[in-house]
């Protein structure tokens, strides 16, 4: 879907006190953009800010980071945030949001920048074979977020392709698949706050499928270093 210019996007981005506008300054100090250090969240590819809106204001004991490539997409979501905790009469000061290609989301963050969790909701798909390598869930990502990450990655998707082949990217990265189902909205113990192209997906009658992974502490860390390696060098090629 081709989204249309918002020639005020950008302007109303950094007049925002919650906009990150130069996340690469941020590098190994990302807790000391919030008033104070909590467990660290991350939404790569947060769109119109559905989930991060419901899940923020939920959890006031965490911190979260939203992340889109967009300033048309960003700003949406930035909106839904002010409403949100408005709505509720709460301080907007747990949430931060910011640009990014995510394919470098390494330039932003250290590994110092420990994360607790990290949601990755019906991204795109990216079904032609040369284009695989950009899904989020290609190891040469997942291997980028295995390196800042002490919890989990919680991923939820329509598309059966591409599903079905992260459940072979998540080990190949080197994490363990601890929770899997085809069909999340017949678990209800699973369910959390839904997105809007979650909310469209399933009024089509289309089945949400949904995994939870965590680093696999049996793969060693010299095989985690070659695959980053490897991802970075397919990184500097695709500038």
């Amino acid at each position: 879907m081709r989204i249309r210019c918002k020639p005020w996007a950008k302007p109303e981005l950094e007049a925002c006190p919650f906009y990150i506008s130069d996340p690469k300054a941020c590098k190994g100090q990302w807790q000391a953009q919030f008033p104070k250090a909590q467990p660290l969240r991350l939404e790569l590819g947060c769109g119109k800010g559905g989930f991060i809106a419901q899940e923020a204001p939920a959890n006031p004991e965490y911190n979260y980071i939203a992340i889109d490539i967009k300033n048309e997409m960003l700003v949406l979501a930035k909106r839904k945030l002010e409403a949100a905790y408005a709505e509720q009469q709460l301080p907007l000061d747990n949430v931060r949001v910011m640009i990014d290609n995510i394919m470098y989301l390494r330039e932003c963050f250290a590994e110092t920048d420990r994360l607790d969790r990290i949601y990755i909701n019906f991204c795109n798909p990216w079904p032609r074979g040369k284009h695989k390598k950009r899904r989020l869930t290609h190891p040469r990502q997942l291997v980028q977020y295995r390196m800042l990450l002490d919890g989990e990655i919680w991923f939820k998707t329509d598309d059966d392709e591409l599903f079905e082949e992260s459940l072979e990217y998540f080990p190949e990265a080197g994490f363990r698949i601890t929770t899997m189902t085809r069909d999340l909205h017949s678990e209800p113990t699973l369910r959390y706050f839904e997105t809007e192209h979650e909310h469209m997906f399933d009024e089509m009658g289309k089945k949400i499928k949904f995994l939870i992974a965590e680093p696999d502490p049996s793969v060693s860390e010299e095989s985690l270093r070659e695959l980053l390696q490897y991802s970075e060098k397919y990184s500097e090629r695709k500038r």
